[in-house]
């Protein structure tokens, strides 16, 4: 009879520790998916927004020579989607037989009734091990560069203010919404430039990191894929991968080193700036918060959440912005450039972050960093919702996101949130045996 108990007693226990392991998600969020009719959508960084009309406007990306990116706006109310434009078209360059405009990867910035982004391109070719511009094909003519654009979001027009510097892709861009200035850092040499709206002027300031992602050895560096505005004083801040700031002075209009703060934190981690494969010591992410007047980032890699107070100078690190399994585990960001999806939600205090996090299955895990191949086998990733609270500095952990069907979201680096606090993203979706880039949406509970 005391055997029996012992094993009675054994198995409770195992029960309970299977219910309340750690490293499982103790919340799960189920999305919607939606069908924009853009089967060639490849995997699209940022590119998303939401309208001061409450709809969501985003850019599916696509990875071919002659198929260019494609710019949709789904109603919340109706839950239709319907497409705005082909980018390349929206750059007057349809049938000019140059690789066109595969990407934007930039977020929309809204001004007097228009959204400003910019074109990047999405056709590579690995040269030396590197991913560059894609060598044009016979009868093809090479990228022509970037846009900047505009697109009027009563009359449905796009408005086109011309190429960045030196025929690259924008791959960053912000935007000074009171004074009508672009920011951007093009790709993939990384000059920082930029543009006038009402002189209808650019300025190149050159190089500051190095020879950015074209460079080699001890050239190379990894490019910062957030600017950050400052809507007081109008100043521009970007970061390197060797942790220095650099600061835009919008009187002077001219870029200097920021003196008395770097990012250079052991919480961190410890990088290598000439090397490839992580941001290094950039930051990630970034939005200006105008009502404490701080600077609000999240460092990838190791996802910590920090204020940057430029008047101080002082950046502040204030939490690990991960999923629980993530902190639970020890576990950086899976991704090793950390996630893109984050945005401070329409009550001003809110922050909503996108992230990864280990998968655990029969007891060990199958994806995550130093883990088997067999999760990227599975094509597995753990996809969570993370809120951090401004006022109070509470961090929750929403939920691990899946679809209606059981898959996982895969490949997230956008995030748009709906005036009605609907989370909206970018992600992989296999419907049919056939997997594209499309639209999803998903509720905290």
């Amino acid at each position: 009879m005391k055997l029996l108990h012992l094993f009675l007693a054994a198995g409770s226990l195992a029960a309970v520790t299977a219910a309340d392991d750690p490293f499982q998600p103790q919340r799960k969020l189920t999305a919607r998916t939606y069908n924009s009719g853009f089967a060639d959508g490849h995997d699209t960084y940022n590119a998303m927004g939401c309208g001061s009309d409450g709809h969501i406007y985003y850019v599916l990306s696509a990875e071919r020579y002659d198929v260019g990116a494609k710019m949709f706006a789904f109603d919340p109310k109706a839950r239709k989607v319907r497409l705005v434009g082909d980018l390349t078209e929206a750059c007057g360059e349809k049938d000019q037989r140059t690789i066109v405009q595969g990407k934007s990867h930039v977020n929309f910035v809204e001004m007097g009734g228009k959204l400003y982004f910019a074109t990047h391109i999405g056709y590579y070719s690995i040269i030396d091990g590197m991913e560059k511009p894609g060598i044009p094909p016979a009868g093809w003519k090479a990228y022509p560069g970037g846009h900047l654009l505009s697109y009027d979001l009563k009359s449905g027009r796009f408005e086109d203010f011309g190429t960045g510097p030196g025929g690259e892709g924008i791959l960053t861009m912000s935007m000074d919404a009171r004074r009508g200035r672009i920011y951007g850092i093009s790709w993939p040499r990384g000059n920082f430039f930029r543009y006038d709206l009402a002189q209808k002027s650019w300025k190149d300031f050159g190089l500051f990191a190095a020879q950015g992602e074209d460079g080699k050895g001890e050239n190379y560096r990894t490019l910062c894929r957030s600017i950050a505005v400052n809507l007081d004083d109008g100043a521009a801040y970007f970061s390197i991968s060797t942790g220095d700031i650099f600061r835009y002075d919008y009187e002077k209009d001219a870029v200097a080193p920021f003196a008395g703060e770097n990012l250079r934190k052991d919480y961190f981690g410890l990088y290598d700036p000439t090397s490839a494969g992580h941001m290094g010591y950039n930051w990630r992410q970034t939005f200006y918060r105008p009502a404490d007047r701080m600077i609000y980032g999240v460092h990838g890699n190791s996802g910590y959440l920090f204020r940057f107070d430029p008047a101080r100078p002082r950046i502040e690190v204030l939490d690990r912005l991960t999923s629980d399994v993530s902190k639970r585990s020890g576990m950086f960001d899976q991704f090793s450039y950390g996630y893109l999806g984050f945005a401070l939600g329409p009550d001003g205090r809110t922050i909503y972050y996108l992230t990864g996090g280990p998968i655990y299955e029969g007891g060990r895990r199958v994806a995550g960093k130093n883990s088997t191949a067999m999760g990227e086998a599975k094509g597995l990733e753990n996809l969570h919702l993370v809120t951090h609270d401004i006022t109070t500095g509470q961090t929750r952990d929403r939920g691990a996101i899946f679809y209606e069907n059981g898959q996982r979201p895969l490949y997230v680096n956008s995030i748009a949130v709906g005036l009605d606090n609907t989370v909206y993203f970018l992600a992989r979706i296999t419907e049919g045996g056939r997997t594209r880039s499309d639209l999803v949406s998903v509720r905290a509970e």
